[in-house]
């Protein structure tokens, strides 16, 4: 298995990926999506909310903001050893808002948080959360966590992830009529004419058959087939994290869950019996959440 680097610009990174399958690639991309951890806001205590915006609505768009992650000084909540509801300083980073508009229209940005650790701070400052009229104001105390995103979509550290075979067109120089019509019918631009016809971008290639299926040459004088052990893969990071980063930590926990499944079959435990999940009642209330909203259910209770 082989790794080959095509670009590295900004947020996104495209690779190819040879000599594996699609069960391998398919893990991969998997992982990356939902395994690797990133910090997003979790819990969240208004103590001022007097904008037009609920509270439940405030608190999702904050929980949106993608956060610039550090994976060296931060661990998991469920491997940190506080046993805290609300987190410790090697679990959590609590960031704060305070913004009220005087005598004219505010609208207030992520680049208004204020964070405890200047490295986990929103990774824009141009991210607007919500527009206080004259008067109104939003204060509110916000716990971020490292998260996966198989328990929510938030903690995803990708923005896009997938992965395509990689083409192999193969032209027949000899039956080739040069008429062109491959190269205009080609809507990637994978092909053209420069002394006869050739590959152009190969990486654009999408395997659709449209330039064999244009081509007037019976048999077809281009052949396109896909490299059955050869992927393209594109990532995008939501900007929490780099996306070389992102794809070595996801190749480190495949390993780790590789070598585990090993052990496990090496001893013998292929046949645990699986045991009956009951989620715990603080963890199904777990989430995000205001201070000022209060408690549904107790609020029904107090009407009765």
């Amino acid at each position: 298995m082989r790794v080959e680097i095509l670009s590295l610009t900004g947020d996104t990174v495209r690779f190819l990926l040879n000599g594996s399958d699609v069960a391998f690639a398919n893990a991969l991309r998997r992982t990356m999506v939902a395994e690797v951890p990133c910090m997003i806001i979790d819990d969240l205590f208004i103590f001022d909310n007097s904008s037009v915006l609920p509270d439940e609505v405030l608190a999702h768009r904050v929980g949106l903001i993608p956060l610039a992650t550090d994976l060296d000084s931060y661990v998991l909540s469920e491997r940190c050893t506080c046993d805290s509801d609300l987190g410790c300083s090697l679990c959590r980073v609590v960031l704060t808002l305070d913004v009220e508009a005087d005598e004219e229209h505010r609208v207030v940005y992520s680049g208004d948080l204020a964070s405890e650790d200047p490295v986990v701070v929103p990774t824009t400052p141009d991210i607007p959360i919500i527009k206080l009229a004259p008067g109104q104001a939003v204060r509110f105390e916000a716990y971020a966590r490292l998260g996966r995103g198989k328990v929510h979509a938030k903690w995803q550290p990708v923005s896009m992830c997938v992965y395509q075979h990689l083409a192999d067109i193969q032209i027949d120089e000899a039956g080739c009529t040069l008429c062109g019509e491959c190269v205009r019918a080609c809507p990637r631009g994978v092909l053209e004419m420069d002394e006869g016809l050739r590959v152009a971008d190969l990486y654009s290639c999408i395997l659709c058959g449209v330039c064999v299926e244009a081509c007037p040459v019976e048999p077809p004088a281009i052949l396109q087939r896909r490299k059955d052990d050869t992927f393209l893969f594109t990532v995008e990071s939501t900007g929490g994290l780099p996306p070389e980063r992102i794809v070595s930590e996801a190749a480190k926990i495949l390993t780790e869950k590789l070598d585990e499944f090993s052990g496990k079959v090496r001893r013998g435990e292929t046949d645990e019996e699986i045991e009956e999940f009951e989620a715990a009642a603080e963890e199904v209330g777990r989430g995000l959440y205001s201070v000022g909203a209060g408690d549904y259910e107790d609020e029904e209770e107090e009407e009765e």
